[in-house]
């Protein structure tokens, strides 16, 4: 099995204080519709959604997706996920235990994720939105009244944005900034297929970064694209391929190679989410 990522003891990010009922905006009639999340007890740990997503396709937001997902098994943390890829899914592929696929812009399958949230056994949720759909998806959970419910404490929101090379990624930042006052924003930076990023100028990064505050910035490492596609061909999680599986769990005959450098690259991963204090974030208990 893949050795579980060490953990560093650092300082956790700070806590923002939830304002008081009086400050919080009024829930809009859409969320007063929607059946009420079963409350869980003061000192638990807060459900966590974490949303993986950009407007601009090709970006490798399921790689990411999926890399989440491998790290929070490794370190003992039960998760679900939910592929916004519909109807075929791509996160699911890998993860189909795990995974429901679902269209976050149907009040249904809103419910299936949100109404759900404190009585799942899995307290972490990984949304894994669809190409050009992460403005759409943030306008509905926002019209439902998620954003409140996050602003009052009782959720806890992770968005990962996966941004592109181009300025028309840093463009998605001005459109999705209403929506990520409450949440931790982490700025993704995939170079999982060897994608070049060029450094921006400091009125250029003003421009696009002064509505928004930023929790860090995630450096996903290049890995061999030989390694990638076999585990691509593999259907199965990174962790699983490491651990020379097949998708049903069975033993394979993946190359001793090939398993190493996934294996190294899903430990610079983890060293990464480590880095910004991700495990933190989701330990965070209930006020």
């Amino acid at each position: 099995m893949v050795k579980k990522p060490v953990k560093i003891t650092r300082e956790a990010p700070a806590k923002r204080q939830p304002p008081s009922r009086a400050q919080t905006a009024k829930t809009p009639v859409a969320a007063q519709t929607a059946k009420t999340p079963v409350a869980a007890p003061k000192g638990a740990a807060r459900p966590a959604v974490i949303v993986v997503g950009a407007d601009k396709g090709g970006v490798g937001k399921t790689t990411i997706a999926r890399a989440i997902l491998d790290f929070l098994s490794l370190n003992d943390i039960h998760a679900r996920a939910f592929d916004t890829e519909t109807p075929r899914g791509t996160l699911h592929r890998f993860h189909p235990d795990h995974t429901m696929i679902v269209d976050l812009t149907e009040p249904a399958d809103q419910m299936k994720i949100i109404d759900t949230l404190n009585s799942s056994q899995a307290k972490v949720s990984v949304i894994d939105v669809r190409a050009g759909g992460l403005s759409p998806a943030l306008q509905a959970l926002d019209e439902i009244g998620f954003f409140d419910a996050v602003k009052g404490g009782e959720f806890r929101f992770i968005l990962l944005h996966v941004i592109g090379p181009s300025i028309s990624s840093l463009e998605e930042i001005a459109e999705i900034a209403p929506y990520v006052a409450e949440a931790n924003y982490f700025m993704v930076k995939n170079h999982v297929n060897d994608t070049t990023f060029f450094e921006w100028d400091p009125q250029t990064h003003a421009k696009y970064f002064e509505d928004v505050v930023t929790s860090g910035e995630i450096t996903i490492p290049k890995l061999s694209e030989l390694a990638y596609e076999q585990v691509e061909l593999c259907g199965a999680p990174f962790s699983t391929f490491v651990a020379n599986q097949d998708a049903q769990g069975r033993a394979a005959e993946h190359s001793f190679v090939l398993r190493g450098y996934v294996r190294t690259w899903l430990a610079r991963v983890a060293d990464e989410f480590e880095r910004v204090g991700l495990l933190e974030l989701l330990d965070e208990k209930r006020p």
